[in-house]
């Protein structure tokens, strides 16, 4: 139900191009993952992330478990059907958000009590409830529960959080099982700590996952670390499966982590800053809310062919945006999305072609000229 197979290698990187098969179709890497939090990539409708071509979303199970929760989505018979979705499915095991949303979470080695962050009720989430939850979504990847520390954490806390993860992958594991159903990653912590990272590698590896993720980076840390240690772990894991830089990030961070041998990106960017009116391209990003744009007749990038670009200026968009209607935040997503998708695609068509460098050094030469 789940295999993992490398297409195509660079010579002079570590990047690679593969191809991911899960019940629900196949997934090309080095790919991005736009975040449906909640069962939707905020103002996008399923058919519009299709036209992008978007070919895995990202749900969460925190979020979706405390609203609308497993009862009704039990009544679909999981995620794909509630959303009206029949791509494949990663879901997030919750634990970033116990970290970053949950109030007054207490953390032990039987699993986490939290708080909602919607209504202050007390919750209780383990390894197991966590794979449970997960199962109930339908999710074609499900992720281990870990204990994401944040940024600065000296070394005694972030060795406590690897251990707690490296138990809780075990348990996770354990529940997957029962049925065996999809896929399982484990996901590497350790801080910023090289010895950690080797470490958790080496106790997540050991457990066995169909594939493995980063997790505690673009926590606050400087963006040199990020790259150093991201880098540094994706060796350590095993060229057999996928690996997954969970949170990141920017055009750059992708291009130099895809450079670095990683095959999988979730990040909020996009989409959010596509509602804050910022928007992606080739040249860098520019704010539409500007006045510059004011009687601009251009799309947002000559030669993108997204839905947006294709239709409307920029002088409307500003419009739009200035004027908080609704549509401004769909038509900007909608050309963000697809920013991200062909920049993943372009990335791929290098690696294929063995041309992965070349592509790298023209893409920073476009970012040096200014709109």
């Amino acid at each position: 139900m789940f295999e993992f197979e490398i297409i195509s290698k660079t010579d002079t990187t570590r990047a690679r191009a593969g191809l991911i098969h899960t019940v629900h179709g196949n997934v090309k890497t080095p790919v991005f993952m736009p975040v449906g939090t909640l069962g939707t990539v905020k103002s996008l409708s399923p058919e519009e992330l299709i036209d992008a071509g978007v070919e895995i979303i990202l749900g969460n199970s925190y979020h979706l478990y405390l609203r609308p929760g497993c009862d009704v989505i039990r009544l679909f018979s999981g995620l794909h059907s509630f959303m009206h979705w029949d791509r494949p499915i990663l879901t997030d095991s919750g634990g970033f958000q116990i970290f970053s949303l949950a109030k007054l979470a207490k953390i032990g080695a039987a699993g986490v009590t939290f708080q909602s962050h919607i209504d202050g009720s007390q919750h209780r989430l383990t390894p197991e409830k966590s794979i449970e939850i997960q199962k109930c979504l339908g999710a074609d990847i499900m992720m281990c529960l870990d204990n994401c520390i944040r940024y600065p954490a000296d070394k005694n806390e972030a060795e406590y959080g690897l251990n707690l993860t490296a138990d809780w992958a075990k348990r996770c594991k354990a529940t997957w099982l029962a049925d065996g159903q999809n896929a399982l990653f484990g996901i590497i912590q350790g801080g910023m700590h090289r010895d950690l990272r080797e470490k958790s590698v080496d106790d997540i590896v050991r457990v066995g996952f169909n594939g493995y993720a980063i997790g505690g980076l673009s926590v606050g840390e400087p963006k040199n670390i990020m790259l150093d240690i991201a880098g540094f772990t994706l060796k350590q894991l095993p060229d057999s499966k996928p690996k997954y830089v969970m949170g990141v990030g920017t055009p750059q961070d992708l291009l130099e982590l895809v450079s670095l041998g990683a095959d999988m990106f979730d990040c909020v960017l996009p989409t959010r800053n596509a509602r804050n009116g910022q928007l992606f391209t080739q040249n860098g990003t520019i704010n539409i809310c500007n006045s510059r744009f004011k009687h601009d007749t251009d799309p947002i990038e000559s030669g993108c062919t997204c839905y947006t670009c294709r239709n409307f200026a920029r002088a409307y968009l500003r419009h739009l945006y200035l004027a908080r209607e609704l549509m401004a935040y769909r038509l900007n997503t909608i050309h963000n999305t697809h920013f991200y998708i062909r920049l993943m695609e372009q990335m791929r068509n290098a690696i294929l072609k063995n041309e992965f460098e070349t592509f790298k050094t023209d893409f920073y030469e476009k970012l040096e000229r200014r709109i």
